[in-house]
């Protein structure tokens, strides 16, 4: 009898605990949807780390690039957008070709370019003017419709403390100081698998 009566506190426990969870999860869409929560987003899937030498902005083929994988995730989350009601959105973007590539397979409307939101890896000099400049910039939006930046693992953790997943979306808000909270953490759940990237000591992917 105990034995039963401990396995069924545990089932009730989990579908508690998911049932929380759901509910976190929608008020985190119903957020995005109104404007107040804003989506930022790590480029999709691109194996390797940092950019060849003397890579420029202005050709992708020297770039390092989304994986025929990172196109397929990149997909899905739009895919993910879409099925919780929000098919158009303010689209922005690092101006690196991962990026821009990730941005346009959301196929949420036009994509901006925001020089805000470019990698600082190989200058870390350049974190905390760019940082700044990007909270400057998040604090003068008029935060009225869904508002999605898709930008590199190295701005969203200056900007959050996170160190997300290539595709990973960190949901913030602009509280009434201008200062950033993290209200969740969001990912296509059909994300490719066997990706391989070079790893931090934490086990996550080493990527910008």
């Amino acid at each position: 009898m105990l034995r039963i009566s401990f396995l069924s506190f545990t089932l009730l426990l989990g579908l508690v605990s998911a049932a929380f969870a759901a509910d976190a999860e929608d008020e985190i869409w119903e957020g995005m949807r109104s404007g107040a929560y804003i989506a930022l987003m790590r480029h999709a899937l691109a194996p390797g780390t940092g950019d060849p030498p003397r890579f420029t902005l202005e050709d992708c083929s020297t770039q390092r690039n989304l994986s025929e994988e990172g196109r397929v995730q990149a997909a899905q989350t739009g895919a993910l957008f879409e099925r919780n009601g929000i098919a158009k959105a303010e689209v922005y973007s690092s101006r690196w070709c991962r990026c821009l590539e990730t941005a346009r397979l959301l196929n949420l409307g036009p994509v901006q370019q925001l020089p805000a939101l470019d990698s600082f890896f190989q200058d870390r000099r350049k974190e905390e003017p760019q940082t700044r400049a990007l909270l400057d910039w998040l604090s003068s939006r008029n935060l009225s419709r869904p508002i999605v930046l898709v930008t590199h693992q190295v701005n969203i953790t200056a900007l959050t403390g996170i160190f997300p997943q290539s595709g990973e979306i960190v949901v913030i808000r602009v509280d009434k100081d201008n200062r950033i909270e993290v209200v969740g953490r969001l990912i296509a759940r059909d994300k490719p698998a066997n990706h391989h990237q070079t790893s931090s000591k934490s086990g996550e992917a080493l990527d910008i």
